[in-house]
């Protein structure tokens, strides 16, 4: 089988586009969050703390350099606010898709009917005598 063939079987298996379609939604909701985290959560929690725009909170590890009214380097600084908010998209991220997995599995408990595992069938009258006459040949 070709690489071409055997990679197009690989693509097109359900699992694989099932797979796609869940990281693009999954990206999609990511956004929506971070949005929420910046644009909704993150305000409010600075002003609470003095007014601080938690994107801005760094430790300047060495200033800009300035020739002649042009910016040769930016300096360096430990964006710790961006980190902070970073951490906090994600564990809402998790949460939200912890719940909604939660949500799901009960969905599915519920959908699921008990199998019922069939009682063993009673041997036939020819599976009977069939084995009544193998074990008289096991007895000569």
């Amino acid at each position: 089988m070709s690489i071409g063939k055997e990679f197009k079987e690989f693509a097109m298996r359900g699992n694989v586009v099932d797979m796609a379609v869940g990281i693009i939604i999954g990206s999609a909701f990511g956004k929506i969050i971070s949005s929420f985290v910046t644009d909704i959560l993150m305000p409010p929690l600075g002003l609470i703390i003095g007014g601080t725009d938690f994107r801005a909170l760094r430790i300047q590890l060495s200033e800009p350099v300035i020739s002649g009214g042009k910016m040769v380097s930016t300096g360096t600084s430990l964006n710790y606010g961006n980190f902070i908010q970073v951490t906090i998209d994600f564990l809402i991220i998790a949460f939200a898709i912890f719940m909604m997995i939660k949500m799901m599995n009960r969905f599915t408990k519920k959908n699921e009917a008990p199998v019922e595992v069939p009682a063993p069938a009673e041997p036939t009258k020819e599976e009977l005598l069939l084995t009544e006459i193998r074990d008289l040949l096991k007895k000569k």
